[in-house]
């Protein structure tokens, strides 16, 4: 006897044999089109206990005793070199969740350092013990009130109000602490969550078209969805409309794609959930909505469902709260009692039975296929730019200029430059053709580890997260501001045309940029923009972008950023060798991490241009740095080598500590411009902050902030000195017009240089020079066994292949090249032991 259907408005899920036709299908249409399917669990567990029961049966078809889906129920679309297969079905409204990747929530998430996933962890574990402690405090709170209240004089019972007293104030100080701790860990963090990171899913050794996330503990897990859902909530408000409210009137009308992905969650006996869900690539804010017009949280769906959440009838009222973790029962029990409300006539308008009517099931494309599972994530985020770039939704000014860069980088890529525009900026990489260029793109944008980049470090060089983060920061210099070949001899009467290079044609596409000739400071600011928003990705603490502005001008936007290819550690002993370039060069590398840094030491657009009383000393980035440069050139009172050396490098190496700094002798550190408030007051001393050296570059018991460097390194610092009567009108700010009159002079009418300052110097900067010159020396040795190694492959397969020799010319000239070049190494030698015989008399 057939049963006659339901007139339900919410659906029942499908059978788990209707789940293996569908399964089927996809396989075959995948098959049949040459695209990789998702594993087949996932299509079990995530799309087919999302699908209606009736949906499954509209989107299959038999052909030939296979079964295939029907030809209306999927299509394929071009992203790039890549194809995705989509399937076009109607999914249960509160079946999927809102993807974290979102580019308009770009901003809230910090690169996927390890550092900071351990620090969520003490995070998480924080707000877990505050909130036990804030429930102590309550109820030690109503202990002590009891006791107030409660009749009684004798000794007694003053003794125990006497103790629940104390047991409350030790109760809300130790609550006091956890905050402060939450506090410290939430600055440590930049306030912001470091990035999930997503891979396509491996099955059997090969890459299949799902995504998966790495394993996290349950409570890592709902700390994470929560603060997406609240940010991707945050980003949604700039509508012009309510969209919940839209959604529950009109229902939904346009779909939104979705891609299957697997949540790890690791619970507390140490079991291991692995979850398929459905993700919203694009439509997020409509996914959330969906959710909240049915009171579901999204860290429900993806870490179990509370089943006293979803009961049913026969369900034990004092039994445990287990975790509903399959899919097809969370959305089957919210169906059923969705169902059952809305039948009661008492039940009110506001009731989500009532209120999610239109959007019970939605039309959605769902990825079921592509080429390159290895590269899926990256066109589904492309898809999600473009569908912002393109939309008429309000998009905050950061993320849009993120998802430039992002579209910048695919640009490169898909013109096949990326790897010449990272070859010409970095000459001395160890191999700049050995880069992953998918993976570089995930570096570059902040959607992966920094480890891709390994190979445009030179060689000999030391890798460390500084130096990735270094090299990160020139290859989106060099991508952003590319250089333009020099330009050519003008012929008389001929008119030419500039030209513009292969890079800078990609620049002007992407950014939609006027002619090379109309380039302008209005498009300097806006090229500074866009850089200074990718750089920015880049470190745990994300600064002002405004605080890039004025570090390039209308010259870097047209001819290029010029950068120096030395690596970090050979700039650093150039600097403590005297080398004034080195230490220029080293300046500028050091600029987004001032900007970034805990502490900021730039800050334009803040403090008062009237005096520095009441908000500090407001002065422009170039300012900044102009102080920094001519403090180490020119000099500044109060300020030494050893000091400059020893804060540039706390500088370069504060993103990455895991500690907050210390000293020696456990003194406890204060902000240099704190150190008159009072203790309460007082900023917390976390992971990242710069302890000040002093003038001998030791640490002292400040930590060095934006009121220490403007001390050191003053506005007026920058402004040339006025010149007077008898002193030479080109005199730097801090040189000269000290010494005495009675002092010697050289021909030129200066002041000779005391010769102890000149001993002091050499023997200061000596041991840096003795670094750079073996290091040299190392590389020229490398470089010479690297060519008999080429010169020995060359013979053997020479004789191998029986080639006749190269002809006489060419080899004697190659003879007569390594002979003067051994020659030279011969006259080196000669030298050096001749240093070491002086090394005895210094």
């Amino acid at each position: 006897m057939a049963v006659k259907r339901s007139d339900d408005i919410y659906p029942q899920i499908g059978n788990a044999l209707w789940a293996d036709r569908l399964a089927d299908a996809i396989e075959n249409t995948c098959a049949d089109h040459e695209v990789v399917p998702p594993p087949r669990q996932a299509i079990l567990e995530g799309l087919a206990a999302a699908l209606p029961d009736t949906e499954i049966k509209a989107l299959i078809a038999t052909q030939r005793g296979r079964r295939v889906l029907k030809p209306n129920a999927y299509r394929i679309v071009q992203a790039g070199d890549e194809q995705v297969l989509l399937l076009t079905c109607d999914v249960h409204g509160a079946a999927v969740v809102p993807w974290d990747l979102n580019d308009r929530t770009a901003v809230c998430w910090s690169s996927p350092a390890p550092e900071a996933s351990h620090r969520v962890k003490d995070l998480v574990a924080a707000e877990l013990a505050l909130q036990e402690a804030t429930k102590s405090a309550k109820s030690a709170e109503k202990e002590r009130d009891a006791l107030r209240r409660a009749p009684g004089d004798d000794a007694y019972a003053a003794q125990a109000l006497a103790a629940a007293t104390q047991k409350h104030q030790d109760a809300v100080r130790r609550v006091h602490e956890l905050e402060a701790e939450k506090h410290a860990l939430l600055a440590a963090l930049g306030h912001r969550r470091p990035r999930p990171v997503v891979r396509a899913i491996q099955e059997d050794g090969q890459p299949k078209a799902a995504l998966t996330l790495a394993e996290q503990p349950y409570a890592v897990a709902v700390h994470m969805q929560r603060y997406a859902a609240d940010n991707l909530q945050r980003a949604g408000k700039t509508r012009g409309y309510d969209l919940a409210e839209s959604l529950a009137d009109t229902g939904q009308l346009s779909k939104g794609m979705n891609v299957l992905q697997q949540w790890q969650i690791t619970h507390s006996d140490g079991t291991v959930s692995k979850l398929w869900r459905l993700a919203a690539v694009t439509g997020n804010n409509r996914a959330l909505a969906r959710l909240d017009v049915f009171r579901v949280r999204p860290e429900h769906l993806v870490t179990g469902m509370p089943q006293s959440l979803v009961p049913m009838p026969k369900d034990k009222k004092d039994g445990p709260e287990p975790l509903l973790l399959s899919l097809r029962e969370i959305l089957n029990r919210l169906s059923a009692r969705l169902n059952r409300d809305g039948a009661k006539p008492e039940t009110e308008a506001t009731d989500p039975s009532r209120r999610a009517a239109k959007i019970a099931t939605v039309s959605a494309e769902i990825v079921i296929g592509c080429t390159k599972p290895e590269a899926l994530e990256h066109v589904l985020r492309a898809l999600n730019v473009n569908d912002h770039l393109r939309g008429i939704q309000p998009y905050d000014e950061d993320a849009r200029l993120i998802a430039l860069f992002a579209t910048l980088v695919d640009a490169y890529s898909r013109e096949s430059l990326l790897a010449d525009a990272l070859a010409e900026a970095f000459p001395d990489a160890r191999g700049a053709d050995l880069l992953d260029l998918v993976g570089v793109r995930d570096a570059l944008t902040v959607n992966g580890p920094l480890d891709p980049l390994e190979p445009l470090v030179p060689a000999g060089a030391d890798i460390s997260p500084v130096v990735l983060r270094d090299v990160a920061v020139r290859a989106i210099t060099a991508l952003v501001f590319p250089g333009i070949p020099p330009e050519a001899p003008q012929k008389a009467n001929v008119r030419t045309v500039r030209d513009t290079g292969r890079f800078w044609p990609v620049v002007r596409g992407t950014l939609q940029e006027s002619a090379w000739s109309q380039i302008r400071a209005k498009t300097a600011e806006g090229r500074t923009r866009l850089w200074s928003a990718a750089v920015a990705q880049l470190f745990v603490r994300r600064g002002n972008i405004l605080s890039a502005l004025g570090l390039f001008g209308t010259t870097e936007t047209k001819e290029g950023a010029v950068q120096d290819p030395r690596p970090l550690m050979e700039l650093l002993l150039g600097a403590e060798a005297g080398d004034a370039a080195a230490w220029t060069a080293l300046v500028q590398r050091m600029a987004p991490v001032l900007i970034h840094a805990p502490q900021p030491f730039i800050t334009p657009g803040q403090g008062s241009e009237a005096g520095t009383g009441r908000k500090g000393v407001r002065r422009t980035p170039k300012s900044a740095l102009a102080a920094l440069t001519l403090a180490y050139t020119a000099g500044a009172p109060g300020v030494s080598r050893a000091l400059l050396l020893a804060f540039a490098k706390a500088v370069l190496e504060h993103p990455d500590a895991l500690r907050p700094p210390e000293v020696d002798d456990d003194t406890p550190l204060v902000c240099y411009g704190e150190q008159h408030w009072a203790e309460s007051e007082r900023t917390a001393i976390t992971a990242g902050m710069v302890i000040a050296p002093d003038g001998e570059g030791r640490p002292t018991r400040y930590v060095a902030d934006k009121a220490w460097f403007d001390e050191l390194f003053p506005v007026d610092l920058c402004t040339p000195v006025p010149a007077t009567s008898g002193s030479p009108t080109n005199a730097p700010a801090g040189a000269g017009n000290t010494a005495d009159a009675g002092a010697p002079t050289t021909a030129n009418g200066e002041a000779a240089a005391d010769p102890r300052d000149q001993l002091a110097k050499l023997r200061r900067e000596l041991p840096a020079r003795v670094e750079l010159v073996e290091g040299s020396y190392q590389k020229a040795v490398d470089a010479a066994h690297t060519l008999m190694t080429d010169f020995e492959e060359a013979h053997r397969l020479r004789i191998q292949l029986g080639e006749e020799p190269l002809p006489a010319e060419q080899r004697i000239e190659w003879m007569e090249k390594l002979s003067k070049a051994r020659t030279a190494a011969q006259a080196s030698v000669t030298t050096l032991e001749q240093m070491e015989a002086l090394i005895l008399k210094v």
